[in-house]
C-alpha cells in the first residue's frame, strides 16, 4: 500500500494559497483516479483508491502545516507502513514556478511541514517538490507563501496538477525518471516569464538596486564650453 500526503492548511481562507499546492495535487489525483470521497481519519482527510495495480491512500493533514507529521505518522503506524511507502507533495520556494523535482531523503530545507514529517516518520521517503518561486526578498517570503496564486500562475498550475495526477501510477511503480519526463514534456514553456511580482514596481528602466543607489547619488555636474565660461566668471561654488 502507498501513502500519498499532500500538504497544506485546512480552511477555505487558505484553499488558494501557494502553500496549499500539495492539497491541490492530492485533490487532482483523487479526481483523476476516481478515489473514494474524502472522510475524516487520523486528524486528516483521507481518500482511498488504486493507482494501476497498487492500492493507495491519499491524506490531507488537518493539523495545519507545522504539525503535518502528526497525521501522516498516525496513518503510517495504523497500516504498518515504512518511509519507503510514503510520497509527500508540497510547495518548494527554491524551484521556479511550474518546475517539479523528486528527491528521496534529506533535510527539511526550512519547510515546516517536511520538518514535522521528518520528526514523526523518518526521512527516507520520496518528496515531490512543486515549485512556487521565491519572491526575491526574505522579508516577503511569508506573504508570498501564504498568498493566493496569481492569475498568471494558472497557465502552468492547472497543466502541472493534471500531469501529476495523470502519471501518478508511474510513481506508484517507482518509475521516478519516467514520471519526471512526462511532467517536463507536458509543462515545457508554460511557466516561462512567470515570476513573483515585487511589492513596489521599479521605476521604468531601473532596478530596485539602482533606485537605492541613486537615492543618495551626487547631482549631475554641468560640462562643456558654457560651463567653463560660467565657472571663470562666477567661480566654483559648493
Amino acid at each position: 500500500m502507498l501513502l500519498i500526503a499532500g500538504l497544506g492548511n485546512p480552511g477555505r481562507q487558505y484553499a488558494s494559497h501557494r502553500h496549499n499546492v500539495g492539497f491541490m495535487a492530492a485533490d487532482a489525483i483523487a479526481r483523476r483516479h476516481s478515489f473514494s470521497p474524502w472522510t475524516k481519519k487520523f486528524s486528516a482527510l483521507v481518500s482511498e483508491g488504486r493507482l494501476g495495480s497498487d492500492k493507495a491512500l491519499l491524506i490531507k493533514p488537518q493539523t495545519f502545516m507545522n504539525n503535518s507529521g502528526q497525521a501522516v505518522g498516525e496513518a503510517m503506524r495504523f497500516y504498518k507502513l515504512t518511509p519507503n511507502d510514503l510520497i509527500v507533495l508540497y510547495d518548494e520556494l527554491d524551484l521556479a514556478p511550474g518546475k517539479l523535482r523528486i528527491k528521496r531523503g534529506g533535510g527539511h530545507g526550512g519547510h515546516n511541514g517536511i520538518k514535522s514529517i521528518n520528526a514523526h516518520c523518518g526521512t527516507d521517503y520520496r518528496r515531490v517538490r512543486i515549485g512556487i518561486g521565491h519572491p526575491g526578498d526574505k522579508a516577503r517570503v511569508t506573504a508570498h507563501v501564504l498568498g493566493d496564486f496569481a492569475k498568471a500562475d494558472q497557465q502552468w498550475l492547472e497543466p502541472l496538477l493534471d500531469v501529476i495526477a495523470d502519471n501518478m501510477p508511474m510513481l506508484a511503480e517507482a518509475d521516478d525518471a519516467g514520471f519526471m519526463n512526462r511532467v517536463s514534456l507536458a509543462t515545457k514553456g508554460k511557466a516561462e516569464g512567470v515570476q513573483p511580482k515585487p511589492d513596489k514596481p521599479a521605476a521604468k528602466g531601473q532596478s530596485h538596486i539602482r533606485q537605492a543607489r541613486s537615492k543618495h547619488a551626487a547631482p549631475p555636474q554641468a560640462s562643456g564650453p558654457m560651463a567653463a565660461m560660467l565657472k571663470k566668471l562666477f567661480g566654483n561654488k559648493d
